[in-house]
């Protein structure tokens, strides 16, 4: 089939422009960014954009598909996140809490404090269910200590739902929402709980990537897990009981999270990042830190908004 927008051709010669067994494009850079960890990667459906941050830059990113335009913010501190909310604005993680930001005045202002008992974490990755609750975990900055851990805030109510992580990374959930999918990147593990409105339990390892750290995850509208890989050079695909399939290749080699977004949800976003590398990796990978798109036969879940 034609993919249409933000088609670009893989290098098979397949007349589709899809890779062998993956159902996807080759990965197309969008914008030249150059952040130095980016992440975040979330679909705008109202303004037809992708948001995502760098959180090393302490930039927030937004990037119009239709006309090109690119338009960055400085942040307050390291932010790991930024999501739309019902009001049109966008609620941000922070490091010591959650920001809301108003894109037509620029200005960040915190709503809550978060983990005040821990100074040397910060907030890495968010996902809104389909409730409008916010899910997002945290961090020791420094990767060292396993400090990190799952929080959901809603109906103004922040609650700690586990703990003992060193890298937290997602959540995502299943398409009937039962299974809610989180990552220790520092362990390289994708962990699965059994969800109910807002509460999870049973706790268990679902897999292990063959290659890289697994980063920022997504889920399409078949309950397939697409999952970023740290210095694992591209996009990983799970089956929902752990098996992994198989792997899109970036001219990258860290990428950090994908989000599904476009009129049809086919087009994939993916932010990458140039942290880690030395000045001759970079030089050997100049678009490390760029956004990235591909196309995909099968749609991503709509994205949710903050309920506030």
């Amino acid at each position: 089939p034609g993919l249409g927008e933000g088609d670009a051709r893989a290098r098979t010669g397949r007349d589709d422009g899809l890779t062998m067994g993956l159902e996807a494009t080759a990965p197309e850079l969008v914008w030249d960014v150059r952040a130095e960890l980016g992440e975040g990667p979330v679909w705008d459906a109202d303004r037809a954009c992708v948001w995502f941050v760098d959180i090393k830059g302490r930039k927030l990113h937004r990037h119009d598909p239709a006309t090109g335009r690119n338009d960055s913010w400085d942040t307050p501190d390291q932010t790991g996140f930024a999501l739309p909310a019902d009001d049109g604005s966008l609620i941000c993680g922070v490091k010591g809490g959650l920001h809301r930001f108003d894109p037509d005045d620029g200005r960040f202002a915190l709503v809550v404090p978060v983990e005040a008992d821990r100074p040397g974490n910060r907030l890495n990755d968010g996902f809104v269910d389909p409730e409008g609750g916010l899910w997002f975990g945290s961090m020791d900055d420094a990767e060292e200590a396993r400090s990190g851990a799952l929080y959901r805030w809603f109906g103004g109510v922040l609650e700690r739902h586990d703990d003992d992580h060193g890298i937290t990374n997602g959540p995502a959930l299943s398409p009937d929402g039962r299974t809610l999918y989180h990552h220790d990147t520092a362990d390289r593990t994708i962990f699965a709980y059994d969800h109910e409105a807002g509460r999870l339990s049973n706790r268990r390892p679902l897999a292990v990537p063959r290659k890289g750290y697994p980063d920022g995850p997504a889920v399409d509208a078949d309950g397939t897990l697409w999952i970023g890989l740290f210095h694992g050079g591209g996009v990983a695909r799970f089956d929902p009981d752990g098996t992994e399939r198989e792997t899109l290749a970036f001219p990258v080699p860290t990428v950090t999270k994908v989000a599904f977004g476009g009129g049809d949800l086919r087009t994939v976003y993916a932010t990458t990042a140039w942290k880690g590398l030395d000045a001759a990796a970079r030089a050997a990978q100049p678009t490390a830190g760029g956004l990235f798109r591909f196309r995909v036969e099968t749609p991503g879940l709509a994205p949710n908004r903050i309920r506030l």
